[in-house]
C-alpha cells in the first residue's frame, strides 16, 4: 500500500464517519424521533426477555447505534482500511465507529456550549430589565 492510497482511505474513514454520526444522533437525540425513541426506552427497561431489552436499547444510545449504522454504511460503501480483505473490513467497522462517535462528542459538546450561552444570555437580559426597571422608578 502507498501512502497516497492510505491518504484517501483516511479521507474516506473521515467522510463516512459524518453521515453515520448524523443518522446515529438524529435517531437517538432528536425530537421528531422521539415516540419511538421513548417506546424502544419503555421496551428496553420493561421487555420480559435479555435479548428484547438489549434490541430495543440499541435505539436510544447514539454510540451501539452508530455500531448498526457502521455496519450497513460498510455494506454499502465496501470501505476497507489498510487491508483489502476481511481485515481491512473489520478495521475500516471500528474506525468509522470511532470517527463518528468523536464527531457525535464534538457536536455534543457545541451543543451544550450553544444551550449555555443562550441562558447566560437571557440572565444577563433579564437582569439588564431588572436594573432598568428599577432605574425608572427612582426616577418616577
Amino acid at each position: 500500500m502507498t501512502a497516497g492510497e492510505l491518504g484517501v482511505q483516511i479521507i474516506q474513514l473521515l467522510l463516512i464517519a459524518i453521515p453515520i454520526a448524523s443518522i446515529s444522533w438524529t435517531i437517538t437525540h432528536e425530537e421528531i424521533f422521539r415516540e419511538p425513541r421513548e417506546f424502544c426506552a419503555r421496551c428496553s427497561k420493561q421487555a420480559r426477555h435479555l435479548l428484547q431489552r438489549k434490541f430495543f436499547y440499541l435505539f436510544t444510545c447514539e454510540y451501539c447505534f452508530s455500531h448498526w449504522v457502521a455496519v450497513l454504511f460498510l455494506l454499502i460503501t465496501h470501505y476497507r482500511l489498510i487491508y483489502q480483505d476481511w481485515r481491512g473490513s473489520l478495521l475500516g467497522f471500528f474506525a468509522l465507529v470511532w470517527m463518528a462517535n468523536q464527531y457525535i462528542s464534538i457536536f455534543d459538546r457545541l451543543r451544550l456550549n450553544i444551550k449555555r450561552e443562550r441562558v447566560e444570555i437571557k440572565g444577563e437580559e433579564h437582569e439588564v430589565k431588572r436594573k432598568t426597571g428599577e432605574d425608572q422608578r427612582k426616577a418616577a
